[in-house]
């Protein structure tokens, strides 16, 4: 990857740049045409990055002025700690910047706002099957053997 990748806070005029981004994600875990998330829950993610009030964030990665990844996530309270913990809820890049550094790049941008706001800890975590990104996140984390449990009303 060029030298000029920078990792920053999303902006409102990201806003198309974002959505190609975000519309991968979600296609890439089977939220596409009939399946697609709703466009109220599209607008309503984004305006919470710019919610003072809200836990969520946007990164994104740039080079040459072009978008190359993104990632969001949150700040929450736990049971098991005095300070809040930061789930890494999203993380995508454009199929042009795989293998090239982005991924990590945000993961780490992430780090850095957990360590700023005084956290000591980030999680996510990613469907079994994508096994070309736990290749990363096996050199960036530690995997915590935890199993999810969900149930959808």
């Amino acid at each position: 990857m060029s030298s000029d990748l920078s990792i920053r806070f999303v902006t409102r005029q990201d806003y198309d740049r974002w959505l190609p981004l975000w519309d991968g994600y979600n296609a890439f875990y089977g939220r596409s045409g009939a399946t697609a998330l709703s466009p109220d829950i599209t607008r309503m993610t984004w305006a919470r990055f710019f919610d003072a009030y809200e836990p969520v964030h946007g990164l994104v990665a740039e080079s040459g002025g072009e978008l190359l990844g993104l990632t969001h996530y949150l700040f929450h309270r736990s049971t098991t700690a005095i300070e809040p913990s930061c789930y890494l809820q999203d993380l995508f890049t454009s199929e042009a910047a795989r293998g090239k550094g982005v991924g990590r790049a945000l993961i780490n941008g992430v780090y850095e706002q957990a360590k700023l706001a005084g956290l000591s800890r980030v999680y996510w975590q990613t469907h079994e099957t994508n096994l070309t990104a736990m290749q990363l996140y096996d050199k960036v984390a530690e995997r915590s053997g935890f199993v999810v449990y969900r149930k959808l009303f």
